[in-house]
C-alpha cells in the first residue's frame, strides 16, 4: 500500500513539474513599457487578464516614498487614486492568439482605450485604438527577466 501511494506522489509531482503554461497564461508576469517608464504586472483572475503599474519612473514625489495621483484621470472621482497599483490593463480574454475584448488606461493622457495585446518571441504587442483597430497605435512591452 506504501508503494501505491509514492508511486501516486511521484506522478503527482512529475506531472506538475512537466505540465506546461496554457497558451493564455503565457502574458502573465512582469513587463517593462517601451519608453522604459513604467513596469506592469499582467495577472489573471477569474479567467480574464489584467495588468497594473507596479513601478514608473514619475510614479513618485519628490520626497521618493508618497506615490503620485492619477491626476490626469478624466474622471474627477478618480483623480486621488494612486499611480501604484493602478489598473492599466483590464478584463481581456483570450482567443485565437491574442488576448482582446479588453482596455488600456494610459494614466500620461487620463485616456482609455480598447486593446488588443498579442505576443511574439517573448514581446507584447499592444494595439490600443478607439473604434476600430486601424485606427490606432502599438506598443511593444519587453519581458522583465
Amino acid at each position: 500500500m506504501k508503494k501505491i501511494g509514492i508511486l501516486l506522489l511521484c506522478f503527482v509531482a512529475a506531472t506538475k513539474t512537466f505540465a506546461q503554461t496554457p497558451e493564455a497564461d503565457k502574458i502573465l508576469g512582469l513587463w517593462l513599457s517601451e519608453d522604459k517608464t513604467g513596469k506592469i504586472d499582467i495577472y489573471k483572475a477569474n479567467g480574464k487578464y489584467f495588468g497594473k503599474l507596479i513601478w514608473g519612473k514619475t510614479m513618485y514625489e519628490p520626497d521618493g516614498t508618497t506615490s503620485r495621483k492619477d491626476v490626469k484621470n478624466k474622471d474627477e472621482k478618480l483623480r486621488s487614486r494612486n499611480l501604484r497599483d493602478l489598473m492599466m490593463l483590464y478584463d481581456f480574454t483570450y482567443h485565437d492568439n491574442a488576448w482582446d475584448g479588453g482596455q488600456i488606461y494610459d494614466p500620461y493622457s487620463g485616456k482609455t482605450y480598447s486593446c488588443t495585446l498579442k505576443l511574439k518571441e517573448e514581446k507584447l504587442y499592444i494595439r490600443g485604438y478607439i473604434g476600430v483597430s486601424l485606427f490606432g497605435r502599438t506598443s511593444v512591452w519587453e519581458r522583465v527577466k
